[in-house]
C-alpha cells in the first residue's frame, strides 16, 4: 500500500537511525569459502530526506557516514567471529572504501514512481567517488498511526572500484555482491 494521505503542498520528511536501520549482508566466495564468515553489518549514522509535492514524494536522498560501519555478527566459518576479528574487518572495509577521501555514501532519487506495494526510486548511487544509476523498490505498509518502509537492494562492490577483501591468497573472499536493506517507521503526525 502506498503512502497516500492528504499532505501540504511541500513538505520534507527526515529519517535517521532512530527511525530504523540500514543493514549490509555479505557473502563468501573462493575455493575455501566454507572457512569464511557471512557478515551482517550496521551503518549506524545515516539520514534520509524525502521531499513531497502534494500527496506524492518527488525526491529522496539517503546519506550514510561510512565510518559508522559496525560489524554485528559473522555466520559460518570454522569458528565464531571474535571481537578483534570484527575490529579487523571494520578496519579493512574502511580502507577499501577509502573513508578518508570519501566519507559518505549517497543515494539520490530524482524520479519516484508509485508501484503496487510502494514506490520505485530511480536515481544515482555514489560510493567511493563513483556515481552509477541505481533503482530501489521501496515497500510501504500502513500501520494505522505510522508507516513502515522497507527496501532491499544489491550492490556489486567492483562496480564502484572496491576490491572485496580476501584471505589465504584469494582462497577466501568477501563476495563481490552485497545486499543492503533499509527499514524505517515514520509516524503519520510527524
Amino acid at each position: 500500500m502506498a503512502l497516500a494521505y492528504r499532505r501540504s503542498v511541500t513538505e520534507t520528511w527526515t529519517l535517521d537511525a532512530s527511525d530504523g536501520e540500514l543493514i549490509i549482508r555479505t557473502g563468501v566466495a573462493g575455493r575455501a569459502a566454507r572457512m569464511g564468515h557471512r557478515l551482517t553489518i550496521a551503518m549506524t549514522r545515516w539520514q534520509a530526506m524525502v521531499n513531497w509535492g502534494g500527496a506524492e514524494p518527488v525526491t529522496a536522498e539517503l546519506v550514510v557516514e561510512v565510518d559508522s560501519f559496525e560489524v554485528l555478527r559473522g555466520e559460518g566459518g570454522v569458528k565464531g567471529l571474535s571481537v578483534p576479528e570484527k575490529v579487523l574487518v571494520r578496519s579493512n572495509a574502511l580502507k577499501s572504501l577509502s573513508v578518508s577521501r570519501f566519507p559518505e555514501i549517497r543515494f539520490t532519487a530524482d524520479t519516484i514512481d508509485r508501484t503496487r506495494h510502494g514506490y520505485r526510486l530511480t536515481g544515482a548511487l555514489d560510493i567511493r567517488g563513483r556515481s552509477l544509476a541505481h533503482v530501489i523498490d521501496l515497500c510501504t505498509k500502513d500501520l494505522g498511526d505510522s508507516w513502515r518502509m522497507f527496501a532491499e537492494s544489491r550492490v556489486r562492490q567492483s562496480d564502484y572500484g572496491i576490491k572485496p577483501h580476501s584471505l589465504l591468497m584469494g582462497s577466501v573472499q568477501v563476495a563481490d555482491e552485497v545486499t543492503v536493506s533499509f527499514t524505517a517507521v515514520r509516524a503519520k503526525d510527524d
